[in-house]
């Protein structure tokens, strides 16, 4: 565990997922890259639905490290998967977000 972070590993028929908890900046994202750089697991699952804090300083640390070992990611909110768009990776989950909702949805 890094000061404000902690990864946890799970592993499960052969895919590596690292759970991400507390705050992700710049600082700690060095680690994660670290971690990332170092596994061998072909199948990696980065689960950031935990995390209380994403800074958007730690998208540009992680970019590359995802992009290059093909990690899935878990758990972006749409700012971020934006912002690794802006960078050049495509998470490939994110939505277009509609400027309208229907009457229907609004009575809902």
């Amino acid at each position: 565990m890094v000061a404000g972070l902690e990864i946890q590993r799970e592993e499960l028929a052969g895919q590596l997922t690292l759970r991400l908890t507390g705050t992700l900046d710049g600082r700690t994202a060095m680690t994660l890259r670290s971690s990332l750089e170092e596994l061998e697991a072909k199948d990696v699952v980065v689960d950031f639905t935990h995390l209380k804090e994403f800074r958007d300083s730690a998208v540009a640390v992680l970019t590359r490290p995802l992009a290059e070992r093909k990690v899935q990611v878990r758990g972006l909110a749409g700012h971020h998967e934006r912002m690794f768009r802006y960078f050049g990776l495509s998470t490939g989950t994110i939505a277009s977000p509609r400027a309208y909702y229907t009457p229907e949805e609004v009575l809902a």
